[in-house]
């Protein structure tokens, strides 16, 4: 009956308490806590580190679904830091002192961190020496192929409100480079870009969502290979500040997925004919600098 007894405490304990279960080496404990929101809602995917006073990181990872941390590290003094996205980071002290236990440092709430000032309204163009357009796609469904356009150009409007802003982006189908001249020839040969018959690829855009932090969804109309489809951006803003000589910039990052048939470049036929030279879906990737329409040296687009 005791020892009946004693299971019933036994498993009710390790309902109640999930670490219970976790079997901590001689020489060590546990380190927890719950990452939470202004509003008491966990933050899943924050990341934590957890550094000796010596600034010697001992164990980094990410939060669970349930903003949980849990960090088995050896006794001693810690510093932990933990970030997340839109949130401003929290760094504190902690002491794992007692061997096979766990110091719970209870719930840490981040705060919203301030959003970074945008661009002043007006008229905006593409700094091309400090921007770049590249993509990444699979050769033969293996290994991966990285390319580039040399020659792109846009205008960007910032308008009062992010709601009346508009982009323009037009890129040169000839200037695409991924290192190999036979490949660059025929991704510019009929076959695939046709840039005798398209000369460019065009974007344009007047949606600007926001998705919180620092993060934006830019969607708008690409024009590829005489066909238009939509596409969305997930861009990040880096933020405004001064070049070298004194001039206004801002920095975004940005990505997509295209896939071409999407743009009639037919996957099919060429798998019919053997010619396999990249896959069917294709990552796009852009860092773009803007500066001031006018601002010398830069293009008057």
């Amino acid at each position: 009956m005791i020892s009946r007894l004693l299971g019933r405490r036994t498993a009710a304990n390790q309902r109640t308490n999930p670490l219970a279960g976790l079997s901590v080496p001689p020489g060590a404990g546990l380190l927890t806590c719950r990452v939470l929101d202004p509003v008491g809602e966990p933050i899943r995917q924050a990341d934590f580190t957890v550094s000796d006073l010596n600034g010697r990181k001992i164990v980094s990872g990410e939060t669970d679904p349930f903003g949980t941390v849990v960090a088995m590290v050896p006794l001693g003094e810690y510093r932990l830091a933990v970030a997340a996205e839109s949130f401003s980071s929290h760094r504190g002290n902690a002491s794992v002192a007692d061997e096979g236990q766990h110091c719970g440092l209870g719930d840490i709430t981040l705060q919203i961190a301030p959003s970074m000032p945008l661009p002043a309204p007006g008229e905006w163009v593409i700094e091309p020496a400090h921007s770049r357009i590249g993509f990444v796609a699979r050769h033969i469904g293996l290994a991966r192929v990285h390319g580039r356009f040399e020659n792109f150009a846009g205008a960007i409007r910032i308008g009062e409100t992010m709601e009346q802003t508009a982009m323009h982006v037009i890129i040169g189908a000839e200037s695409i480079d991924t290192n190999v001249r036979v490949r660059d020839d025929h991704l510019r040969s009929a076959d695939f870009l046709d840039v005798a018959n398209y000369p460019t690829l065009e974007f344009y855009s007047e949606h600007f969502a926001h998705r919180g932090g620092n993060n934006w969804a830019i969607t708008g109309a690409l024009s590829l290979h005489g066909v238009t489809r939509t596409v969305t951006l997930e861009a990040k803003y880096l933020g405004v500040g001064n070049g070298m000589d004194g001039e206004a910039r801002a920095a975004v990052s940005a990505s997509t997925e295209l896939h071409r048939e999407d743009f009639t470049v037919s996957w099919q036929s060429m798998l019919a004919r053997g010619i396999a030279v990249v896959g069917s879906s294709i990552k796009i990737d852009l860092d773009v600098q803007i500066v001031p329409k006018g601002t010398k040296g830069w293009p008057m687009v």
